[in-house]
């Protein structure tokens, strides 16, 4: 498996940033708790969350594909479709005058690599069964 960990790393990388930007909003606005009714924080806080919600199981998804021998260039195209669409997501959600197109390109691409793995192990399974 050498494929999933390079997109495991640049997601590490991504949510580490959008860590750090959350935590210094936080100082800069003295909100150590919550949101404060900041739109702004509360968007970073959400921008956050919502990464650490669906990029795990998304990353766990595209490391049985792999491992269940899939083209290399299926591996690929889940990873760079999860990867740019939490990018996307994150710019569009960061926004106060949002563009609702970036989160739905986003969420649109998080979930295509979902479904896109699901169905895969899922078929793969059957075939295995069925032989």
């Amino acid at each position: 498996m050498h494929i999933t960990p390079l997109y495991a790393s640049v997601l590490a990388i991504l949510f580490v940033a959008l860590s750090v930007r959350t935590l210094r909003m936080r100082h800069r606005l003295k909100i150590a708790v919550g949101d404060a009714g900041n739109q702004a924080l509360l968007r970073a806080i959400r921008v956050h969350s919502n990464f650490a919600e669906y990029v795990p199981l998304s990353l766990l998804l595209i490391s049985f594909v792999e491992m269940s021998g899939a083209s290399a260039l299926l591996v690929h195209f889940l990873g760079l479709c999860l990867l740019v669409g939490r990018a996307v997501h994150a710019y569009g959600v960061s926004r106060l005058n949002e563009n609702y197109a970036f989160r739905v390109a986003g969420m649109a691409m998080t979930f295509t690599t979902l479904m896109g793995a699901s169905g895969y192990l899922i078929l793969s399974y059957a075939k295995h069964v069925g032989s």
